[in-house]
């Protein structure tokens, strides 16, 4: 630490010692670098690039559409019917067992033969709603659910036969 023992007149000191704030910014700066890393945790992760590609729609899938309603609840259509959560199951499972018996058995199927959920969500519609047609569609037996989007102008991907 410094010491100033002034000129030898008696005036009043009125330099700050700034040697302990430097001090104790220096000891501050050396438990926050070290304490950040401990704070931040994250696990390391490769996120996919995305392209947009050209969607195949085959006349086994099912689209749904879902929205807000006025009200707030959930609005979600099979094809351009409205249909409330019991009865989406119900429809989901009569299709889904008339698709296996059409092909002669869950024995008979294979992995492109297995229809395919598309969901267009509405902009503004809550997860919740979306996250319950989903839920919805795994529990009738659905294994492929798939979203539909509007891609931004440009960055469609054509794929050439």
């Amino acid at each position: 630490m410094a010491i100033s023992t002034g000129s030898g007149d008696d005036k009043p000191l009125s330099e700050i010692n700034a040697t302990p704030l430097v001090d104790v910014m220096l000891v501050l700066l050396i438990i926050f670098l070290i304490a950040v890393p401990v704070v931040i945790q994250t696990v390391e992760v490769k996120l996919p690039n995305v392209a947009f590609e050209v969607t195949t729609t085959k006349p086994e899938n099912v689209s749904l559409s879902v929205t807000k309603a006025g009200d707030g609840s959930c609005a979600v259509y099979w094809n351009m019917t409205r249909v409330d959560s019991k009865e989406l199951l119900d429809r989901a499972v009569a299709k889904l067992k008339a698709d296996i018996e059409k092909v002669g058995g869950v024995e008979n199927m294979n992995p492109e033969d297995l229809p395919e959920v598309h969901i267009r969500g509405d902009i503004d519609t809550p997860y919740r709603c979306i996250g319950g047609t989903i839920f919805t569609m795994q529990l009738a037996g659905y294994p492929k659910v798939g979203f539909i989007s509007q891609p931004e102008a440009g960055q469609i991907r054509v794929q050439r036969l």
